[in-house]
């Protein structure tokens, strides 16, 4: 008889196909690669225009890029290996100092992030006083420095008009979705909280204040997938307004209800890579609720091009 992992394994990977969402149209195209050199190598289907950077995701924008890593190509250890993105209990800050500034070096860019607490603030990044500094996000800004995170800044998304700056956020389990147009782009941390209370409709309002032209695009990236993600009655009753095309009996399907609203929101193209954190190979992903709170970060990145 079938287990239970193996039953949910084969759902995951059904539900991993990869949907692009255009103007109510959804298709299907995929791209067969092997996934991560340094480990073993993963077989994913990554939907166009989704492609292999290293070992992450990437996928171009109106007039951006984002970036979605793997837990691959870091310095951590244990739980947290390797490419640990996030100051999490349990962390070592070496470690993720390291990943960061590894990434950063890899991408040409530097990262701006805040402190996330599954709420809806986008921060603006702003450039920091100096080399190295701290971020800070909102601060005035100085076209001299480059941008840096400030921890104490509570914000779960980021959003800037400027170049060489990756707008950045933490997660694991939770979605990362990208937004781009025209001179601005913006990162966002949407877990079901943040997705209930507006997140993505602030993301998509902060590009356009920051002076966003034409048409904006979005790319939702790894996250729960509705395979997985089995939620109470009380979350489920927060996206009722979806009804049930956003449920698979007890799961949610976040990666649905983000598409949904960005298009409520006015985005006109956007992109779902389709992978689930919690079912997908454990050495793809870091993933809260497999890993039971012991676990590393993903980050997510935009920035203009």
């Amino acid at each position: 008889m079938i287990s239970w992992e193996a039953l949910r394994r084969i759902a995951c990977a059904l539900a991993a196909s990869g949907v692009v969402h255009e103007t109510g149209a959804f298709r299907r195209p995929s791209n067969g690669i092997m996934l991560g050199m340094d480990a073993k190598p993963t077989q994913v289907d990554l939907p166009a225009p989704f492609r292999l950077a290293g070992d992450h995701v990437a996928v171009d924008l109106v007039g951006g890029r984002a970036l979605f890593t793997t837990r691959r190509g870091g310095s951590s250890s244990g739980p947290y290996a390797s490419l640990n993105m996030g100051t999490t209990d349990g962390h070592q800050p070496a470690d993720v100092l390291e990943n960061r500034t590894r990434l950063e070096h890899s991408l040409g860019v530097a990262l701006a992030w805040g402190h996330q607490v599954h709420g809806t603030h986008v921060a603006v990044a702003r450039p920091a006083p100096g080399p190295l500094a701290p971020a800070r996000a909102d601060a005035p800004a100085r076209a001299d420095a480059p941008a840096r995170a400030d921890a104490t800044v509570q914000a779960d998304g980021q959003a800037t008009t400027l170049a060489g700056v990756a707008a950045t956020v933490m997660v694991a389990d939770c979605l990362p979705v990208a937004i781009a147009g025209d001179g601005a782009v913006a990162m966002l941390h949407a877990g079901w909280r943040g997705l209930a209370a507006g997140v993505i409709a602030e993301g998509v309002g902060r590009v356009r204040e920051l002076g966003a032209r034409g048409p904006l695009s979005a790319a939702i990236g790894p996250g729960a997938g509705p395979c997985c993600y089995e939620v109470g009655d009380e979350v489920r009753a927060a996206f009722s307004a979806h009804g049930a095309a956003v449920r698979r009996g007890r799961n949610l399907d976040l990666g649905g209800i983000a598409a949904r609203e960005l298009e409520r929101a006015g985005v006109r193209l956007v992109h779902d890579v389709g992978l689930c954190t919690i079912c997908s190979d454990p050495s793809l992903f870091f993933s809260y609720r497999r890993d039971r709170g012991t676990t590393g970060r993903q980050a997510g990145l935009a920035w203009r091009i």
